[in-house]
């Protein structure tokens, strides 16, 4: 079964039960257009809302991850700025990375803060976070029905255009 047979399988059903199949066949590419497509989408909730989903989801080294991704899409600086400066009050002298420890003491609402002004500031955060993400499908799998919908869906429309 190639890659469109699974994703017009996983569209037409279960679409939490496919992903695993689709982040085989897929590249992490293909999946992080997807999401980011997802993320976009006046269909689902707004990507701060869903970055702070997947972050509550997400073990501290993702915490982590997903945070510097943040962090280096805009820059320490403009980061650091973000929801009332929290990142920038746990980051050191000099440190331009979070550690997972110090990514596990934001909560989920501070990240859907820092996520919803990262996009204001620079709408490609977007589409680093879904890379992000596209690489961890056992969290994507959390994302819900609607969310996951859209991503496989415009992942086939990506993959019969190439």
């Amino acid at each position: 079964m190639g890659l469109l047979d699974i994703l017009q399988e996983a569209i037409g059903g279960d679409t939490a039960a496919h992903v695993d199949q689709v982040a085989q066949h897929a590249s992490p590419d293909a999946i992080g257009a997807g999401l980011a497509a997802a993320m976009r989408s006046d269909q689902t909730p707004p990507f701060g809302d869903t970055v702070g989903r997947l972050f509550g989801q997400s073990s501290p080294m993702q915490q982590a991850g997903v945070l510097n991704q943040i962090l280096a899409t805009l820059g320490p600086a403009a980061a650091s700025m973000l929801a009332g400066g929290v990142l920038g009050r746990m980051l050191q002298p000099g440190q331009t990375q979070l550690t997972p420890e110090q990514a596990s003491q934001l909560s989920p609402a501070q990240v859907t803060e820092i996520a919803a002004h990262a996009e204001e500031q620079h709408a490609g955060v977007i589409d680093e976070v879904s890379r992000f993400y596209a690489q961890h499908s056992g969290l994507v799998k959390t994302l819900g029905g609607a969310v996951l919908a859209i991503a496989l869906a415009k992942m086939k429309e990506n993959a019969t255009r190439g």
